[in-house]
């Protein structure tokens, strides 16, 4: 029989990869539809649907699937952690050698005390979303890696593929470049995207990332073990494991740690009856490794996790606290009196205060954006709106036949809509500054904004006067206006511009259609 850590190893690689492909193809591949589940991993996980529920007071029917990983949870422990999380995986091969390598302390590489770390993150998660603050989006480790990926990482890949097979096609081997240039128009629109994707504070997102990988020099899957929220509260809802309780037999053990040390939650199955079952991934590494055959895991319906730390209400009440004093600080912020202007949601965006409740910042909104308009946002709706999707126009604009944003979105931030519905929505409104419009300020007919506007009926339409060329004759100036009954704010006509470096025509988030507020006449 199979070692059951073989198992492991093999299901962990098993759904790393599905998770990868997923990713990739969290892309626009020349069809409406991207044909894959690829927010499957999020729609799995409890973390994100209960912070949801907690922070928008709403429920999905999508949010029912978490259930099947609670249910499992119950039954198991912390299986999702130690056989199907991508981010544990990639912290376990991370910290590999470091598991390989024998420590100095007996109970191997770790800070035992630091366990309950996670727990009070988890309460402050949970107390945050209960007074309307989703800040489970930055913790929770399906969200964070798809954004660190998606935005840290995917545009290095995409640089360094292109750069290397435009380097191969270059050096023009007979028989070779060509093989070259069509594997490059392969990988175009299925591995790569078909422009070179750039984002904001990518440099910032992957450091983040990298960081939590190198804490596994510290102590293998450092992030797992002490900070992840997720986690902590698979932990509590399985640390009774009905179908897997680890046991050690004293009569054989020789008491050689060997299990504690090749734990990979550091859940101590040694000395007996010291085992927690919280921390239990159920890598069955204790089992495999005992020299002899003193552990065993087996199915019991009596009370297990004897080891389990001491959560200290005081500091669970104090984590909860925290968060009732941190939810003003970072909700209150001056966009509640003034929007910035530049904060322009995709289409299909709730209204923003529900947008920013229910919003997870997972990045698969971005990742999918077919013109590379969506980025993470900064300051522009303060710390709450923290790595939320806004239309940056100069960078990219919101395609007029594309809906791929609403279908990848986990929790309704951004509404599912028809591609007739999309079309129909406004998410801002175009001006044109005078001063730098070529036909206002220099005097010269210029149609590249009317030529590229989508909206029926063309938002942008031209007033004709006389203008005065520099042989002095007369010519029929043409001035671009914007009808604002028409206009759609999808800022093409802003990214076109050819004034490439402040365009003469802009985007504002006035008059869109969430907010009647903000309607601008």
């Amino acid at each position: 029989m199979a070692k059951m850590k073989n198992i492991r190893r093999l299901s962990q690689i098993l759904f790393l990869v599905v998770f990868l492909v997923l990713f990739i193809q969290t892309e626009y591949k020349g069809e409406d539809e991207l044909g894959l589940p690829v927010r499957l991993f999020l729609d799995f996980d409890p973390l994100i649907a209960l912070s949801s529920i907690l922070a928008s007071h709403a429920a999905r029917a999508v949010f029912l699937l978490s259930l099947i990983t609670i249910a499992l949870t119950v039954l198991l422990g912390r299986f999702f952690c130690g056989w199907l999380c991508p981010l544990g995986t990639m912290n376990t091969a991370v910290g590999y050698v470091r598991m390989r390598r024998r420590s100095k302390s007996p109970d191997g590489a770790g800070f035992p005390r630091l366990r309950k770390v996670k727990y009070f993150v988890l309460v402050f998660v949970l107390s945050a979303a209960l007074f309307g603050w989703n800040a489970a989006g930055f913790l929770d480790p399906i969200s964070l890696t798809i954004r660190s990926l998606a935005i840290g990482f995917n545009p290095a890949v995409n640089g360094i593929a292109r750069s290397a097979l435009e380097f191969l096609y270059s050096l023009n081997i007979p028989g070779v470049s060509g093989a070259f240039d069509a594997l490059y128009s392969k990988m175009t629109g299925t591995v790569l995207a078909f422009e070179q994707p750039v984002f904001r504070q990518m440099i910032l997102i992957a450091s983040i990332f990298a960081a939590i990988l190198a804490l596994n020099f510290a102590a293998p899957r450092f992030w797992c073990r002490y900070l992840c929220p997720l986690g902590a509260l698979l932990g509590l809802v399985g640390s009774k494991q009905m179908l897997a309780r680890v046991d050690v037999d004293g009569a054989k053990c020789i008491s050689c740690r060997k299990c504690n040390r090749s734990c990979q939650g550091e859940a101590t199955p040694f000395p007996s009856g010291n085992w927690a079952s919280r921390e239990c991934l159920l890598c069955y590494n204790c089992r495999e490794i005992c020299p002899v055959k003193a552990v065993a895991i087996h199915p019991t319906m009596k009370e297990t996790g004897e080891g389990n730390v001491d959560l200290q209400r005081r500091r669970l009440l104090a984590a909860g606290a925290a968060a009732l004093v941190t939810v003003p600080l970072v909700r209150f912020g001056e966009h509640h009196k003034r929007p910035d202007p530049s904060l322009i949601r995709p289409p299909g965006a709730i209204p923003e205060p529900e947008f920013l409740q229910t919003c997870v910042k997972c990045g698969e909104c971005m990742k999918v954006c077919l013109t590379n308009g969506l980025q993470p946002a900064l300051t522009q709706a303060g710390f709450e709106g923290l790595w939320t999707p806004m239309l940056v126009p100069r960078l990219g604009y919101c395609e007029y036949n594309c809906n791929l944003c609403s279908q990848v979105c986990p929790t309704g931030a951004i509404a599912g809509l028809t591609l007739e519905e999309k079309q129909r929505i406004r998410i801002g409104l175009a001006f044109f500054d005078r001063n730098r419009c070529i036909p206002y300020s220099m005097g010269r007919n210029c149609g590249v904004c009317e030529e590229h506007c989508p909206a029926p009926g063309k938002a942008i339409k031209f007033r004709e006067v006389e203008g005065i060329g520099r042989d002095g004759a007369p010519f029929a100036l043409k001035l671009p206006e914007v009808d604002p009954a028409l206009c759609i704010g999808c800022g093409i006509c802003e990214n076109k511009c050819p004034i490439v470096d402040k365009p003469g025509v802009r985007v504002s988030s006035i008059n869109e259609s969430r907010a009647e507020y903000k309607l601008y006449l």
